[in-house]
């Protein structure tokens, strides 16, 4: 139950502390007043869409501050899943601010959340009922829920659903996979083509990197011969030259002849030794390197060759050798599910005859508990329409086949003839404002002890509605509220007469500025404003006796 709201700078409302009860109340005032604004704000501390124009003019930010008292195990659970701990007393705080560049803060018992987890708890603190209510009534798309929240259909529907949606992907599976014997047999033989052209190549990793530098080597054979022979006579010497070697020999025993004077020069004579031993090596790899670099315009040839046809296959199939692999074992993967489609299909066919029963079955045990508790709940909206001045009507839960769709096999609608002698229509072409005003009210009552939800929130429920027919809706407002809190924006004074607890909501300006306050009338109070409603701006003594009389008699 909503046991206290404080609102701060939403709109024109500079502040507002609102103190809620069990039972019916009732909200009135002056159109424009700011009755709106304190369901909006209810609304946007539910975790509902809200925008940075709710905040008021020269303010930085806008909050609400929602207090419930609960003691609902269900409650608990969402507050367990959403990492909040519950307060001992059943005490549940919720908060929300927005800054005037739209940013949200969200709290529930002073945790931070999200405005996606306001709206999973909201939905199980308070149900409004208002303008949305009246526009699913009037959708035949939407008629199907209110039948099966009565029957407690929500576990098997699920059920369905699970099924419906397998059997929609079976079958989306069988179209992707059949096709005919000719594409079969043109795909098999461009992806065996394909296949055997890779397998056929033997490539292993890195082969095109090789070989490009081999190419690129042999490429540049004179220039790397001439610069090797030219290393090698530089080291080894000639007829007329004497190389590096020989000259680092001579140097180093040079310096053995005076190593006995100096130890430093006999280490420089071991170093000089040590490079000529290098010398000797390198002399000897170079010598080797100028046999073995021969030029062979064959095996280049060869080289330049398998270097174009794996060029080729890599503008085929990959830029290397792995991505050459891999679109063949795709291939060959592909080819195997097509070789073994027609298993696959008799395969895929069996589980769509088991899910196609499946769903069938279900779908039946939906229509049939449908059909059964739509007479029930025919009979039950009749006889609140009835109480509600709506004595001849005739409501009718109609229903016809269709095929298979998520929600099951039925189109389920809505036929109302308000009047005798007139023959039931859809609910969306015959029904007035004031007649929709009682149909929705009339269902919420059957439908009341479903949700289990102790806060009912009615906005204006009685457009369209007057006299006696209003007389009857503030009693069954009066009705609903009894053993739940029920708050109801109403202009007629039928209805707030009806009131446990009434609210003025009245504006005022100063300095410019307009303010909204929200006021809990006494028994006195309430009298001067049934006969506000009554008569309008200027309130009579007729009108104050009858409002008193309104007040005595409920």
């Amino acid at each position: 139950m909503l046991q206290n709201l404080k609102i701060e700078n939403v709109a024109i409302i500079e502040s507002a502390d609102i103190f809620f009860n069990s039972g019916l109340n009732i909200m009135t005032g002056e159109t424009g007043a700011g009755k709106s604004i304190i369901i909006d704000s209810i609304n946007a501390v539910l975790g509902e869409r809200t925008s940075k124009e709710l905040v008021r003019t020269g303010a930085q930010k806008a909050s609400v501050t929602a207090v419930f008292k609960s003691q609902s195990s269900e409650i608990n659970a969402i507050l367990d899943e959403l990492g909040v701990d519950a307060e001992d007393d059943g005490t549940l705080v919720i908060r929300r601010s927005i800054s005037v560049d739209g940013k949200n803060n969200c709290r529930i018992n002073g945790s931070p959340v999200t405005v996606g987890m306001l709206k999973t708890l909201g939905r199980e603190l308070i149900n409004i009922h208002g303008q949305h209510d009246s526009q699913r009534l009037l959708d035949p798309q939407c008629h199907y829920v209110f039948i099966d929240e009565m029957a407690d259909n929500n576990e098997l529907l699920e059920e369905y659903r699970k099924y419906f949606y397998e059997l929609c992907d079976v079958r989306k599976e069988i179209s992707s996979v059949v096709t005919d014997e000719e594409d079969k047999a043109r795909k098999i033989e461009l992806l065996t083509y394909q296949i055997n052209e890779i397998e056929n190549a033997q490539l292993t990793s890195g082969e095109m990197e090789e070989l490009r530098s081999t190419k690129l080597f042999y490429r540049n054979i004179e220039k790397i011969l001439e610069a090797v022979n030219e290393a090698y006579s530089l080291i080894s010497g000639g007829d007329e030259v004497i190389g590096a070697l020989q000259e680092v020999k001579i140097a180093a025993n040079r310096l053995d002849d005076i190593g006995e004077f100096s130890n430093a020069i006999g280490e420089n004579a071991q170093l000089m030794h040590e490079i000529s031993y290098q010398l000797e090596d390198m002399e000897d790899r170079l010598r080797s390197s100028l046999d073995e670099l021969e030029y062979d315009p064959e095996y280049i040839s060869q080289v330049e060759a398998r270097l174009d046809y794996l060029n080729k296959l890599s503008r085929k199939y990959g830029p290397t050798e792995e991505d050459i692999l891999a679109f063949c074992e795709r291939c060959c993967k592909e080819r195997e599910e097509i070789e073994l489609s027609d298993e696959r299909i008799a395969e895929l066919n069996l589980k769509e005859s088991e899910l196609s029963k499946k769903v069938t079955e279900i779908a039946g045990r939906l229509t049939d508990i449908r059909v059964s508790i739509g007479k029930s709940f025919a009979t039950a909206v009749k006889s609140e329409l009835s109480f509600l001045d709506m004595p001849n009507v005739v409501f009718i839960v109609d229903r016809k086949p269709v095929p298979f769709n998520e929600n099951g096999a039925d189109e389920i609608e809505f036929l109302i003839s308000p009047n005798a002698g007139e023959n039931p229509k859809p609910l969306a072409k015959i029904a007035s404002g004031g007649e929709l005003s009682r149909v929705m009210l009339a269902i919420k009552n059957v439908l009341s002890d479903k949700d289990g939800i102790d806060t009912l929130i009615f906005d204006e429920i009685d457009t369209g509605v007057s006299g006696r027919a209003a007389i009857k809706l503030g009693k069954k407002l009066k009705e609903v509220s009894s053993g739940r809190q029920v708050i109801c924006v109403t202009h007629l004074a039928q209805i707030a007469s009806q009131a446990d607890y009434h609210f003025l909501i009245s504006k005022s300006t100063v300095d410019s500025k307009t303010y909204t306050d929200v006021k809990p009338l006494d028994r006195e109070g309430r009298k001067y404003e049934l006969a506000r409603i009554i008569g309008g701006e200027t309130v009579t003594q007729t009108q104050l006796d009858m409002a008193e009389e309104m007040l005595t008699n409920i």
